[in-house]
């Protein structure tokens, strides 16, 4: 078997830490596995705690644009791409769909089109790639979710702001301590997940916006909005 190069063991050094015998023992696969468990169980609990109020009152807002007739759009750069399709898939094909009582709700992912993302980063630059495409899809009444693991990412900073421009409904998921989004005065709901970790601020992310989505789907079912959201 070959040397495998410095690099690779240091961007990825948990695949290369083994007992003396050269293999991981059950004992601790085992305890990694619970460690890392409890690890976004405790993060999960302190964002409930933390963030509960102002979770429930984003889904308000967006529950009230979704039943005037507007439409969300969600972007996101790398694993964040990746969750920004699935947030956009829940809201438009919802688990079970209408058949089991969920409202469908109008909803695109701006990192979808593999044409218009290179075209733009290509031909313009990369930190517009999402920002053109809500200047040319968005209208006021519409939500923008943006996320980015660390609250830096620049495009994702220049769509929300010209989502605001534009009247758009702005909420950001972000980690670490926020980084640019946590500056970013336009911004109407943020949600920040007080972790260093990578992986556990993208699942304390998803548990964020699936608890948007079933949120707004009480609010909707329960006709405390106007508008009649189909």
């Amino acid at each position: 078997m070959s040397e495998v190069p410095g690099e690779v063991r240091e961007l990825y050094p948990f695949l290369y830490e083994r007992s003396d015998d050269g293999a991981l023992t059950d004992e601790e696969v085992v305890r990694s596995t619970r460690e890392k468990a409890a690890g976004i169980a405790a993060l999960r609990r302190e964002i409930a705690a933390a963030d509960a109020g102002r979770i429930a009152a984003c889904a308000a807002a967006m529950a009230e644009r979704f039943a005037a007739g507007g439409r969300l759009f969600a972007f996101g750069n790398g694993g964040s791409s990746t969750d920004a399709q699935s947030l956009a898939t829940t809201f438009l094909h919802p688990p079970g769909g209408p058949g089991a009582g969920a409202v469908v709700l109008p909803a695109l992912s701006l990192t979808s089109d593999a044409a218009v993302v290179t075209a733009l980063s290509n031909d313009v630059g990369f930190e517009v790639v999402f920002a053109r495409q809500l200047a040319a899809f968005g209208r006021a009444g519409d939500i923008a979710v943006g996320l980015s693991t660390s609250g830096g990412s620049g495009n994702v900073v220049r769509a929300l702001e010209e989502a605001a421009r534009r009247g758009l409904l702005t909420v950001a998921l972000a980690g670490h301590h926020g980084g640019r989004l946590a500056q970013l005065a336009s911004l109407d709901h943020l949600f920040i997940i007080p972790s260093d970790s990578v992986h556990r601020i993208q699942e304390a992310q998803t548990t964020v916006y699936h608890v948007l989505w079933e949120l707004i789907q009480q609010v909707l079912r329960d006709g405390r909005v106007g508008g009649g959201a189909q």
